[in-house]
């Protein structure tokens, strides 16, 4: 099985909403940093209102509900069937698993197309140092009855230092589960993973290059589709930013709306929410950095995440940095 690169679409919209920064786990590799997401939960008429200012009529705008913890706001019923009525073609909830608030008997299979759940370990010893104590234990137990309830879930693991190792042994508990969507990310140093005394959580080029494809054509015999990021571009393929060929959202509760998940440590958005109308920022902000062309691929990697860059003796990069966004794909075979 081979993997897929998965092409920009200019056809699509892709909107990913923190209605909170707010959350009852304490990640390590947690992106939200206060200072520049704020600490608001917005009200659930301004979600509304920023939800149909989103939507793209004519576009396939796929919405991903994200927190914090999504699940703590007493109202995400309201907004998933409010994304639905205006024609989102896909909505998702990124949720830790607890399903806070009873959303499982407050919304049905019918009103959203997955809940996507973060577990970072195949076990309570592997995850529960990343996410917290008894984080498995609640995930899983989570998982399982919304399964029950009938409701399509995938699931999100992140990639650090801390279990790359027991990245071989999720394909199994996934089968167990009865989870047929897969999503292997790369840790961002971004949030509290960047903040200064933090141990470095970055696996190298030949960590990620020796184990996640492997592991990702075991899931897909297994029969589960899986997605992870293609970070290193090979020898040939051509570099191109999902700043300028794509149409990425990626909006906090205190108004400010970026186009590249990298910057977001940064007042660098290029879009703000104004009494609710969305307007861009002057210069200097992401746009003019998306502009710019170098040889190790992308800038915002160059510039907050150096780590993944290697020179030759000559000082020139071995290897291009993909856009964040660029995913590699890896359907099952069909009997």
């Amino acid at each position: 099985m081979t993997p897929k690169t998965v092409a920009f679409r200019k056809d699509a919209r892709n909107v990913f909403f923190h209605i909170l920064t707010r959350c009852n786990f304490r990640c390590r590799h947690c992106y939200i940093n206060p200072r520049e997401h704020g600490t608001k939960t917005l009200p659930v008429s301004t979600v509304e209102t920023w939800l149909r200012v989103l939507h793209k009529p004519g576009k396939a705008s796929n919405l991903i509900l994200i927190g914090g913890e999504p699940t703590l706001h007493q109202d995400l019923p309201r907004m998933i069937r409010c994304a639905r009525r205006l024609g989102y073609a896909s909505i998702t909830v990124d949720t830790n698993g607890t399903f806070c608030h009873g959303i499982l008997d407050k919304t049905s299979p019918d009103d959203l197309d997955y809940f996507s759940v973060g577990l970072d370990g195949s076990s309570a010893e592997v995850n529960d140092r990343i996410r917290g104590k008894n984080a498995f234990k609640r995930a899983v137990s989570g998982m399982e009855k919304a399964i029950k309830k009938g409701f399509r879930l995938s699931l999100i693991y992140t990639v650090s230092r801390m279990n790359i190792f027991d990245l071989k042994n999720m394909p199994n508990l996934l089968t167990a589960l009865g989870i047929n969507r897969f999503f292997i990310q790369v840790v961002g140093i971004r949030g509290r993973s960047a903040q200064v005394g933090a141990p470095s959580l970055q696996v190298t080029r030949r960590q990620w290059a020796s184990v996640v494809p492997r592991v990702a054509r075991r899931a897909a015999g297994l029969g589960i589709q899986v997605t992870y990021p293609k970070v290193f571009l090979k020898p040939g393929e051509r570099f191109e930013c999902a700043g300028l060929v794509a149409d990425n959202y990626f909006v906090f509760p205190n108004g400010r709306v970026y186009r590249c998940p990298l910057c977001e440590d940064f007042p660098l958005h290029s879009l703000a929410f104004n009494k609710d109308k969305l307007e861009p920022r002057p210069p200097v902000n992401e746009s003019q950095l998306f502009q710019l062309t170098i040889s190790e691929g992308c800038v915002m990697n160059k510039l907050v995440q150096p780590g993944n860059l290697d020179y030759d003796t000559r000082g020139r990069p071995r290897y291009q940095v993909a856009c964040c966004l660029l995913k590699e794909e890896i359907h099952p075979q069909k009997t």
